[in-house]
């Protein structure tokens, strides 16, 4: 069939190649493919959400999403034990959101997170895939103090502002904190 591509075989059913800068398949890393997962959970339960959001500390969190409530919540994805143990900046996101959760394979050695560090009092956790998941613990709520929360809400809106006139526009249109 003209025009049609041929997918290479050897492909994990749930990674969807797709063809890079020069024209190679490519297959998205598991992190990209457990952030689309959480985000597709969490767009199934009213939030929206957004890939890579910057905060106010110069750190960018995998996702950040908020309810119709005005409640933000960021997510960190964990694909692996090692990247668990390579990566300690999660701390630092949690004075800007009222929940958070690490989002992990189905193979991830959970009782890691429940150490002290990731207690659940402090975090909730998603167990996702390349497509959806579960939240099988909830997160503890800790409301942000008002201020903070104008802030992200307004840094969350001009973000998604920012991408989506980049998309429909198909000029590189950037704005200061995206």
């Amino acid at each position: 069939m003209a025009g049609s591509v041929a997918v290479p075989s050897g492909l994990a059913s749930q990674q969807t190649p797709t063809r890079g800068r020069a024209g190679r398949w490519r297959t998205p890393e598991p992190g990209r493919l457990l952030a689309r997962g959480a985000a597709v959970l969490l767009a199934d339960l009213g939030w929206a959400v957004l890939h890579e959001l910057p905060l106010g500390n110069r750190r960018r969190v995998d996702l950040a999403a908020i309810d119709a409530r005005g409640r933000i919540a960021i997510v960190e994805v964990k694909s692996s034990l090692a990247d668990w143990r390579a990566d300690a900046k999660w701390p630092e996101y949690l004075p800007w959101c009222d929940l958070f959760y690490f989002a992990v394979p189905e193979d991830f050695p959970r009782p890691v997170l429940d150490e002290a560090a990731a207690r659940p009092a402090i975090a909730g956790l998603m167990v996702v895939d390349g497509f959806s998941g579960a939240i099988v613990r909830p997160a503890a709520e800790r409301p942000l103090p008002a201020a903070r929360r104008r802030a992200l809400t307004l840094r969350f809106a001009r973000a998604a502002a920012g991408r989506l006139a980049r998309r429909d526009s198909g000029f590189s249109l950037r704005l200061a904190d995206d």
